[in-house]
Order: C-alpha cells, then sequence, then structure tokens
C-alpha cells in the first residue's frame, strides 16, 4: 500500500472499521529504530503507517499519560473514561463487542430485558439491505450512547475543576504519539501486515457481492 495516496478521512475510515482487540506490539519492536524523514511525503506516509499499525500501543500510550495526570482527580478518572467509551463508540467492532457483552450479562439476570436488547432487524430487498448498516448499541442507536456518556462525561469535567488540567495531558499524549509515529522508521513487519489487512479488506468486499 502506498500510504502517501491515503488521505486523512481514508485512515479515519480505517481506524474506525478496524478490530482494536488485537495485543499491542512489543516493546522492543515499539522502541526499536527512530530516524527522521526526509522530505514530507515520507513523513506523511511514515506517520499514517505508524498509527495504524501501532494503534494500540498509541492508545495504551494515552491512556498511560492520561492516568497519571488524573491520578491526583478523582473525579476526573471517571470522566476520561466516560470520554473515551463515547469516542471508542465510532468504532463498529468496540461497539458491537460492548453491545454484546452487556447483553449477554444482562441475560443471566433478565432473559426477557435481553431480548428486547437486540438490534432491530432491517429489511431486505432482492438480497440487499435497504438502508445503509446501522450500528447498535444494546437495541439503541449508537449515536443515543454516544450523547449520554458525552453528557455525562461533561458534567463530571465541570464539577471536578481539572478540564484544563487534564486538557494539557491531552495535548501531550497526542503530541508524544505524533512524534514517535514521525520518527519510528517502518518495519518489513509493519509494511505486510499492511498488505494482509488490505487482502482481507478486498476479500471481505469480493465475498459480500
Amino acid at each position: 500500500m502506498d500510504w502517501g495516496n491515503v488521505t486523512a478521512e481514508d485512515l479515519i475510515g480505517a481506524l474506525k472499521e478496524i478490530d482494536w482487540t488485537s495485543p499491542p506490539r512489543p516493546l522492543n519492536e515499539f522502541f526499536s529504530k527512530f530516524t527522521i524523514p526526509r522530505s514530507y511525503s515520507k513523513w506523511s506516509s511514515r506517520l499514517k503507517c505508524n498509527l495504524y499499525y501501532y494503534r494500540t500501543n498509541y492508545f495504551l500510550l494515552i491512556l498511560l499519560i492520561l492516568g497519571v495526570a488524573c491520578i491526583l482527580r478523582p473525579l476526573a478518572i471517571l470522566a476520561t473514561a466516560l470520554s473515551a467509551l463515547a469516542i471508542a463508540f465510532f468504532n463498529d467492532s468496540f461497539a458491537a463487542s460492548f453491545s454484546e457483552k452487556v447483553t449477554r450479562t444482562v441475560r443471566r439476570f433478565s432473559p426477557h430485558l435481553a431480548a428486547k436488547m437486540r438490534p432491530p432487524h432491517m429489511p431486505v430487498i432482492r438480497g440487499h439491505p435497504s438502508a445503509k448498516k446501522s450500528v447498535y448499541i444494546c437495541g439503541q442507536p449508537r449515536l443515543l450512547f454516544v450523547l449520554l456518556f458525552s453528557a455525562a462525561s461533561f458534567l463530571l469535567w465541570y464539577t471536578s475543576g481539572s478540564l484544563l488540567y487534564v486538557s494539557w495531558a491531552h495535548v501531550i499524549s497526542i503530541f508524544v504519539t505524533v512524534l514517535h509515529a514521525s520518527l519510528r522508521t517502518p518495519n518489513l513487519k509493519a509494511r505486510l501486515n499492511t498488505f494482509r489487512e488490505e487482502f482481507r479488506a478486498v476479500w471481505r468486499n469480493y465475498s459480500e457481492l
């Protein structure tokens, strides 16, 4: 894959649909080799490649920095968790996994309630869905959960009075992520993994025809 031709919109779309449950890359690989890119095009290509390949590492790195910043702000920890969930709900794989785990837990205590938490069936016309696929969480539209968790996190941010403090932690975590992704030289494994993911995407689209 030529990462130089991949737009930011394409990268965000790929990160939205990709499975985030994969384990992080080993630390000896994550901190292996660093070089300064020679041109803007090489920097842009390297940045997008590393953000995609080390996505789990960067996610954990951001959580670590935010966790350290929230140690002295107990309410900020809960607010950060709610904010992270609200953002994570935009990932299709995470939303489906979260809904499945919650529904499975509820089923142990109330099978009748769990049955109501199933996503609605979409009508099918001539073998194809009549509308664009929508993501549901516990039987409700995903946007509802995003708004609820965002509102709850905003309330906690406001009452805790630590929004500015944690905002600096967000800036630092993003800066560290971009700095690492800019200087980390993509290895052969990253390129092979990219081609593998690209093949899976093509094969998935082919099988849906």
